[in-house]
This record gives structure tokens, sequence and C-alpha cells, in this order.
């Protein structure tokens, strides 16, 4: 990816957060009880990049073929009709948030996006509570977008099956860390389930309001679980490659706690002892130079090189899969983001 497309796309991806940030606050503002509504923002006022809603966005401005700087999300155009695309794109970001807080409940995490997680800042009740709110919230946007009844009514399936299949992801996690055995396959099918169905969904849904195609809104999908599932892919990549310092956590961490990734997978298939790469069972314990030889050992028998060729292939396969859109500034965008996604850096 080029400096040139690479500040391209993360300028697009500031220009839409920032509006989805405004419109966030305008469409989940704290109201009574004030607990309750502080706990449902907590989180999305803590941060975000934000990408799955500007795909959203970013889909809806290729299929229209409008100037994406002069566009109004709030009456964007379909025929003669007009739809609230923004208030799509606040409900997908609702559901990521409501799925982390349910995530670090789960996980007993301490943090998240730097802060407290909910369940910390407040009480494990008004987190489970703070949850059950988005999820409905994201529902209530996204049958308030003034689309066709009949477009509506598929994107909100769309959005619900989705959930459901989160679930399913987030079971099969889970389910990974009591199995001694898990195939490469399982571990992306549980990747494309827990974290790429929201990408897919947010190309997808985009697609729907806009009355676009069947052909259309499947390719849009196959695109989002593509790089959905690439982005997962190099998150386990990070975590091993990337710096501590600039981490934000102890390099390795997913290593050190057993956590099953594709590269460790991989490993295992190649007759690596994946216990024994790390001694230290802690993460607080354990130092640079064990991660090092770990890695490096990792490197050694090609896990590391087959899950960067894993994630550089499904970027090729859903960038093929734009090919339904325009060819104007926002599909170019897309792609972009595509490759944004996995050469990214903490």
């Amino acid at each position: 990816m080029s400096g040139q497309s690479q500040a391209a796309v993360e300028r697009a991806i500031v220009a839409r957060r920032e509006r989805v940030n405004e419109a966030i606050a305008e469409e989940l503002p704290i109201e009574h009880p004030e607990r309750l509504y502080e706990a449902t923002r907590y989180l999305l006022d803590a941060g975000g990049k934000r990408l799955r809603p500007t795909v959203l966005l970013l889909v809806a401005e290729s299929l229209a073929d409008v100037e994406p700087d002069a566009v109004d999300y709030r009456s964007f155009p379909v025929g003669d009709d007009a739809v609230d695309v923004m208030k799509a794109a606040v409900s997908v970001e609702v559901i990521q948030t409501f799925t982390l807080i349910h995530d670090d409940i789960m996980d007993d995490d301490d943090l998240r996006r730097g802060v407290p997680s909910v369940h910390r800042e407040y009480d494990l009740s008004t987190a489970i509570l703070a949850g059950d709110t988005l999820y409905s919230e994201a529902f209530q946007q996204l049958l308030e977008t003034g689309a066709d009844p009949e477009h509506t009514n598929a994107a909100a399936l769309e959005l619900a099956t989705t959930c459901t299949k989160i679930c399913e992801g987030q079971s099969l996690d889970i389910d990974f860390e009591s199995r001694g055995a898990v195939s490469t396959d399982e571990y992306l099918e549980m990747v494309e389930l827990k974290t790429a169905v929201l990408y897919a969904a947010s190309a997808a849904i985009a697609a729907m309001l806009l009355g676009a195609d069947e052909e259309t809104v499947d390719s849009l999908y196959g695109y989002g679980l593509d790089v959905g599932r690439a982005f997962q892919i190099q998150d386990d990549l990070l975590d091993l490659t990337t710096p501590s310092e600039k981490l934000g956590k102890q390099r390795g961490s997913d290593l050190v706690e057993g956590k099953q990734t594709l590269i460790t997978l991989h490993a295992r298939e190649q007759g690596v002892d994946v216990d024994d790469l790390v001694e230290t069972d802690s993460v607080e314990a354990v130092d640079e130079a064990e991660i090092e030889a770990a890695v490096e050992r990792l490197r050694e028998v090609g896990s590391i090189e087959y899950a960067r060729e894993t994630a550089r292939d499904l970027i090729a396969s859903g960038k093929d899969n734009l090919q339904v859109l325009p060819d104007n500034d926002s599909r170019d965008r897309l792609e972009d983001i595509a490759d944004y996604l996995i050469e990214r850096e903490y």
C-alpha cells in the first residue's frame, strides 16, 4: 500500500468517524436513568476507529455514485426518496460495542480502549443492562432510516442473523480454550462468525437499504467477510510481531495465555509443541527474550508467513468482490481499507 493510498484511507476513516461520533451523541442521548445511559455511552465515547460504519457509508456512497464530501447521510438519495444511512451506520457501531461489553464480562477483562471495562467502571449488572440496551437500540436505529419497508425488513433480518452468528463464534472460541486439537479450518470458521460477519453485514446492509440487487448484496457481503477474517489474522500477527511499548500490552500475550490462533494452529500441524514455546505462564512475568525465541521458532516453521499469506489472499478475494460497484472514489477507498486492515500497526 503506497503512502498516498494510506493517507487517503486514513482521511476517509477520520472524516466519517467524526460524523458517526456526532450522530452517536444525537441518537443515544443520556436520559433517565442516567447511570444506565452513561454506561451505554461509556465505550462509545472512549474511542474506536468506526471501521464498520465507515464501510457502510462508503458502500452507500459508491452505489449511489455521489460526491463523498458533499453527501448528506441523513437524507441520502435513493431514487425519488431519501434514506438516513447514518442511522444504519450508528446501528452497526452500537452492535459492535454491545459485543465488546459482553466479551469483557465473559473474559473478565479490566481494560478496553485504554479505559476500565464497563463492568469495572460501573458494575456487572449495569454492564449487562448497558449491553442489552445497546442491542435493542441498534434495531431501533435501523428501523428508523426511512428506507422502503421491504428493504428495511431485509436489513433488520441481516442484522439479527449477524448477532446470532457472533454468539455462535464466541461459543466456538470458548470451546476452543478447552480443546487440545483445533484445525485451521475450524479457526477460520470461528473468526468468520465472531469477527467477520459484522463487517459483512455492514457492507450488505448499506446495499439492502438502497435497494441493490441480490448479486450486489452477496458480493458486498463477501467483501466484508474476507476483509473481516483478514483483520483478525492481522491482530494475531501484531500480537507477536509488534514491540510491547507500541502494542500497549505485553507482546505475545496470546501465546502466553494459550489462545488458539491461525499461527499456533499451523505450527502444531508442523509438529511444533506450541505449549512449550513459552515456559512462563504469566503475562506479567514473561520477558521479551522468551517471546522473541518463540516467535523465531514460529518463523522457522513458516507459521508467521502462512498467516500473512492467508490474510493477503483474503484481502485479494475481498477486493475482487467490489467489482459490482461503480468505479468511483468511494470504491477506491473500500479497496484501500482492505489493504489498510492488514498493513496497519498499533
